[in-house]
C-alpha cells in the first residue's frame, strides 16, 4: 500500500508556532522522516521548531521547488508510493496554495497516493476574513506582470471584473516592489473601489486595512516595502 502525503503548514511570521499551529502539526512533523520541501534551508529549522527530538542529519529532504521538473516530482514520490509517509512543507504558509506544493498533490492523486491537508494559516484566506470583502466569490490572481503598462492593463482588468461580478481579487508582489504596486494601484483604480492592504499577517506589527482608493490617496498608504503582503480589490 502506497504512504501518505501529509501537507504541513508552516508559520507566516516568525516565532508564532505556538500560536497559529495547532498541536497535530507538531505530532505529524515528530512521526515523519520523509519530507518534500520548498527551501531546505527554512524547512530544517521550522522541523527543528516544532519537533525538537529530531535529527535534522536523520531525515531525509527533497527540494521541490517551482522549476522542479516532472520527472522530479515523480522521483520525489517513489518512497511514498512504496509505502512510506511523506510530509510536504512550504517555504511560508499551508502547501498547495500558491506554492509548488500543488504539483506533489496532483501527482500524488494520479499515482493513488493520500493526500491529508493539515490546518495552519493561510495569507490568502486571513487576508480575505478580514478585509470585509466578498468571501463568497474571490478569485486569487498570484503575480500580476512586472511590465508597469501590462500591470496597469492587468489591474483594470481586475477592477472590471470585481465590479461586474461582485467578486473579491485577490494578488501578491515581490515584497520590494509593493510600494510601486500600491502607487499604480492609486493611479489605475477607480476612487469608489475598495482596496485592502494585508501585509505582516500574524505578525505582531501586522496590518490589515480596507478603504476606498479615494480614501486611501486622502490619508496616504503605509511603508510596507519588503513586507509580505496581499492585495484585494472589490467592492
Amino acid at each position: 500500500m502506497p504512504g501518505t502525503l501529509y501537507l504541513i503548514p508552516t508559520v507566516l511570521a516568525e516565532d508564532t508556532a505556538t500560536q497559529v499551529l495547532p498541536p497535530q502539526v507538531a505530532e505529524r512533523v515528530a512521526a515523519l522522516s520523509y519530507f518534500l520541501v520548498e527551501n531546505a534551508r527554512t524547512a530544517r529549522r521550522f522541523i527543528k521548531q516544532v519537533a525538537p527530538q529530531h535529527v535534522i542529519e536523520e531525515l531525509r529532504i527533497s527540494v521541490i521547488d517551482k522549476d522542479s521538473s516532472e520527472a522530479q516530482i515523480q522521483a520525489a514520490l517513489k518512497l511514498v508510493l512504496a509505502g512510506q509517509d511523506a510530509g510536504v512543507i512550504s517555504e511560508a504558509g499551508c502547501p498547495g496554495i500558491a506554492d509548488p506544493g500543488a504539483e506533489l498533490a496532483r501527482a500524488a492523486h494520479q499515482l493513488g497516493i493520500k493526500v491529508v491537508p493539515l490546518v495552519g494559516p493561510s495569507s490568502l484566506l486571513l487576508a480575505l476574513m478580514a478585509s470585509g470583502m466578498n468571501g463568497q466569490s474571490f478569485a486569487f490572481h498570484g503575480y500580476l506582470p512586472i511590465d508597469r503598462s501590462r500591470r496597469s492593463a492587468a489591474i483594470k482588468q481586475l477592477e472590471r471584473v470585481a465590479l461586474a461580478q461582485k467578486q473579491t481579487q485577490l494578488f501578491i508582489e515581490t515584497p520590494y516592489r509593493n510600494m510601486q504596486m500600491l502607487e499604480d494601484l492609486l493611479t489605475q483604480l477607480t476612487g469608489t473601489t475598495r482596496l485592502c492592504i494585508a501585509a505582516n499577517l500574524t505578525a505582531p506589527n501586522e496590518l490589515v486595512r480596507t478603504n476606498t482608493v479615494a480614501g486611501w490617496r486622502k490619508a496616504g498608504i503605509p511603508d510596507i516595502h519588503k513586507q509580505p503582503a496581499v492585495f484585494l480589490v472589490g467592492m
